[in-house]
């Protein structure tokens, strides 16, 4: 009997996917939600609701108890790098939008092109080469065998191939193992 009655108790804090809020990337970008920045040690409705979409994303599968935990930290930071957000636990603005949406919040990552160096320019070379699209020292410099790598990979996500990192490459990266 008891476990009957957990049983539909935690059914009962099931995430409905018909009823999950969706938003556009266009309204993502253009607005804000209002939702209260969260971190380890917060409690309340805000943080069932991150426990809620934790959920959906398959990264949470504990009791939705209102209770910003570690397990609750480790689980937004894995949620973070799955979206090439900066990975500190808490959960802000892009950290929202990004649960939303269900892809990394534009901006702040940037277009990337050849020329392009840096950070972002590593996580691209990264996610490639862990697919076997790049083969090459993961250097941060967007040169032309980069270029190649992100073309490739558009072609077998079926986007436009231009070789550039836009919000869909970025879309489709985040989507894939990294």
């Amino acid at each position: 009997m008891q476990l009957q009655e957990r049983n539909e108790q935690e059914n009962n804090h099931l995430i409905d996917v018909n009823n999950l809020p969706t938003f556009s990337i266009a309204e993502l970008t253009s607005t804000r939600l209002s939702k209260p920045t969260l971190r380890k040690g917060d409690t309340g409705e805000a943080v069932e609701e991150l426990q809620k979409l934790l959920k959906y994303w398959d990264l949470y599968y504990d009791v939705i108890d209102g209770i910003f935990s570690e397990y609750i930290e480790w689980a937004v930071k894995a949620y973070q790098h799955r979206v090439y957000l900066e990975e500190d636990g808490i959960v802000g603005s892009l950290t929202w939008k990004a649960l939303y949406s269900g892809a990394p919040p534009v901006p702040p990552i940037p277009v990337l092109s050849r020329g392009s160096t840096g950070k972002y320019v590593r996580m691209v070379q990264r996610t490639l080469s862990l697919h076997g699209y790049y083969g090459f020292n993961i250097d941060g410099d967007f040169g032309a065998v980069t270029e190649v790598a992100v073309r490739k990979f558009q072609l077998d996500m079926a986007l436009t191939q231009d070789g550039v990192v836009g919000p869909r490459t970025w879309h489709a990266l985040s989507k894939v193992y990294h």
